[in-house]
């Protein structure tokens, strides 16, 4: 899917949100909306050390990347305007419970500028994740615009730095205080499977692909709790994922393997289905062992944040601790 509109919309779009007398009550929105004026603006640092001033409370956010949506929604912030999921038509699966007001206005490759600066946000946040990184100067023309997070920046930073954007930093704090304490509890009831080797792949066009690698929020999860990882997914990635030959089956091999698909879980399901008709996977150590776990790969294989995170660690104490 492309987002694409004729130039005479953009330039009325863009006018109509820089020039909230032409288009309605300015009390709504924008630079000068009412979060200015009631609530004051403060400034912030972006991932680039660019100073940009937002609102202290911002009302009408729009995330255009999967963190930042994320992020927002574990902090209690109801976007108006977000990204879709990778491979998804609506937002990520695993935050479609939770994002309930955001309409879709960009996909990984580019958001829809029209369709953004009618909706006349009050603050934009997006990261490195997203192809809208390259139009950012066309988005602070519609609303302060926010660049949360470098490519393959620490999920947690990129939390931190969402929830400072957001006039929500100490909340942000408290949020992964309260994951680093369950993921002690998990660490501690990990019992024999403890050190264990965790291979994560996704499942796709009929062979596997590597992901959850570096400090994204898979790979730093399993870190924390002390899990190995095969040879081959150690170190950071050279990209989202990274396919694995059928005739090397034995590189995804562990003690664990999670097992997930562009999708749902129930994407990962036929994807399970898929991998055991190819030869050699049953074979595997994992396989044997009946270790292998489908996942939601809408959570597991996203670009990540506090709530991929959780469902990292949800699924990893259901898979390998006795109280499940």
């Amino acid at each position: 899917m492309r987002f694409r509109r004729p130039a005479a919309l953009l330039t009325a779009a863009l006018a109509c949100a820089l020039t909230l007398s032409a288009c309605g009550d300015g009390a709504t929105g924008g630079k000068d909306g009412a979060d200015g004026k009631k609530g004051g603006t403060r400034t912030v640092t972006d991932a680039n050390g660019e100073k940009v001033e937002v609102p202290a409370a911002p009302k009408k956010v729009v995330t255009l990347s999967e963190p930042t949506l994320d992020a927002a929604l574990a902090l209690g912030t109801q976007p108006i305007g977000a990204t879709s999921g990778r491979g998804q038509s609506g937002v990520a699966g695993y935050l479609a419970p939770k994002a309930t007001s955001a309409e879709i206005v960009a996909n990984v490759a580019e958001p829809d500028l029209d369709k953004l600066a009618a909706m006349r946000p009050d603050l934009i946040l997006l990261d490195e994740t997203v192809g809208a990184k390259r139009v950012q100067d066309k988005l602070s023309r519609i609303a302060p615009t926010v660049l949360t997070a470098k490519l393959n920046a620490p999920w947690r930073d990129a939390f931190t730095a969402t929830a400072d954007a957001l006039g929500k930093k100490a909340d942000g704090q408290k949020w992964l205080a309260s994951f680093d304490a369950r993921l002690k509890t998990v660490k501690d009831g990990l019992g024999a499977n403890a050190g264990a080797v965790t291979s994560v792949i996704r499942w796709q066009n009929g062979a596997p692909s590597i992901v959850g690698k570096g400090k994204g929020h898979v790979g730093d999860t399993l870190a924390a709790l002390g899990l190995k990882r095969p040879r081959n997914q150690q170190g950071e990635s050279s990209g989202h994922s990274e396919p694995v030959s059928l005739e090397r089956l034995d590189a995804i091999d562990g003690d664990w393997i999670f097992l997930g698909a562009l999708g749902a879980k129930d994407a990962g399901d036929k994807g399970l289905k898929e991998a055991t008709a190819v030869p050699n996977f049953t074979k595997l150590k994992a396989a044997e062992k009946h270790h292998v776990v489908v996942v939601d790969g809408s959570a597991w294989n996203s670009s990540g944040g506090p709530l991929a995170a959780e469902a990292v660690l949800t699924d990893v104490r259901k898979a390998l601790t006795k109280k499940g």
